[in-house]
């Protein structure tokens, strides 16, 4: 956090801070509904909104609407809509957690390599999981393509964590070109990956790099909806910690903070929101740098707001995304990693030149 986020965020009474963030967060919540009910009734075969909620209330297994509507609905584009809002929420979620956790607005799963951890997991498990990995495939069933990327991500984090961090401060310049070479040695390890891929690999492959929804059914969400679900309700535990790291580890450490243990439940949360994530969608940027420091910049840096707060505005910006990459370009489909980077790259400069023109150089 740069201090002009936190002093703006301290100049707020607590009043007034409080009932912003409840503003902020039933905003979010009603903007998300209503993003994935328009998710849900665009594409070919468009439905209204009151329409789509209509055949929500009314069941799967309804028979008040043509079948073809309630299978759109319900077996198509919910799925797709859950996903989206899952998806959105651990990206945005593991942006604020490792903002919070190196102290740094720069900080995000996808710029500083973790994503590409993740990516080279499941790539693994898709090229390998048919020989050297067989084993590990048919044990694991469903499961093995979000562990792989999972294990992916937590060795990134902790390899990005253990480069970049020195004497309890995180210096960012390391923290970025540490990234950058943690996501240039994923990528070329999956070039060579590729390299050894047949036909059909290879175009899983290229979803990997591009990120997007298609494909989503019923049984993904059942397979990585619990595990989000799961990293979502945990990752309220860190809040006070991550609000304590603000004054620096030695004073956190003082207030009766458990340091070491909350950085270690805060980088297997990382790992775990990025890999499930990018297990499912391929490698989708930026969500994880916006979303949190625009909700910094709007309402402040406590993280018992700002970690909800982030899932429930990663989810409104992934459904936003979502909807974008169906309609520019109707009836094909665009790859949602081609939206989110749009939106996020001048985001990150931005960024970089408020930073530089804060510190005056």
């Amino acid at each position: 956090m740069t201090p002009v986020t936190a002093s703006a965020a301290m100049a707020r009474a607590p009043g007034d801070r409080s009932l912003a963030e409840a503003v902020a967060l039933g905003l979010l919540a009603l903007g998300v509904s209503a993003m994935a009910v328009l998710a849900i009734g665009i594409g070919p075969s468009a439905l209204s909104p009151d329409r789509v909620i209509r055949i929500l209330a009314a069941g799967p297994d309804t028979r008040a609407f043509p079948l073809g509507e309630v299978v759109i609905v319900w077996q198509i584009r919910l799925p797709r809509a859950i996903m989206a809002v899952l998806i959105g929420a651990m990206l945005a979620l593991g942006g604020a957690i490792m903002q919070g956790l190196f102290r740094n607005p720069l900080a995000d799963p996808a710029i500083l390599g973790v994503s590409n951890g993740a990516a080279l997991g499941a790539v693994s498990m898709i090229v390998l999981g048919g020989g050297a990995l067989a084993p590990v495939t048919a044990f694991l069933g469903g499961y093995a393509l979000p562990l792989a990327a999972f294990a992916g991500a937590l060795a990134a984090t902790l390899a990005l964590y253990a480069i970049a961090t020195r004497g309890g401060s995180t210096s960012v310049a390391t923290m970025l070109l540490a990234g950058v070479a943690l996501a240039a040695f994923a990528a070329a390890i999956m070039g060579y990956l590729a390299f050894l891929s047949d036909d059909t690999q290879l175009r899983d492959l290229t979803f990997w790099n591009l990120g997007g929804l298609g494909g989503v059914t019923w049984e993904k969400v059942m397979i990585t909806g619990p595990i989000m679900l799961g990293v979502i309700a945990c990752a309220p535990m860190l809040a006070r910690g991550l609000d304590a790291l603000v004054l620096g580890e030695a004073e956190a450490f003082h207030m009766g903070l458990r340091v070491e243990a909350m950085k270690r439940l805060a980088i297997l949360l990382v790992a775990g929101a990025t890999g499930v994530a990018v297990a499912v969608s391929g490698t989708i940027g930026f969500v994880g740098i916006v979303v949190p420091h625009l909700l910094r910049l709007a309402v402040g840096a406590n993280h018992r707001f700002l970690i909800p707060a982030s899932c429930l505005g990663g989810a409104l910006l992934m459904l936003v995304a979502d909807i974008g990459a169906r309609l520019l370009v109707a009836p094909a489909e665009l790859p949602i990693g081609i939206i989110t980077a749009a939106i996020g790259a001048p985001f990150f400069l931005w960024l970089l030149m408020r930073r530089r023109a804060f510190e005056g150089f």
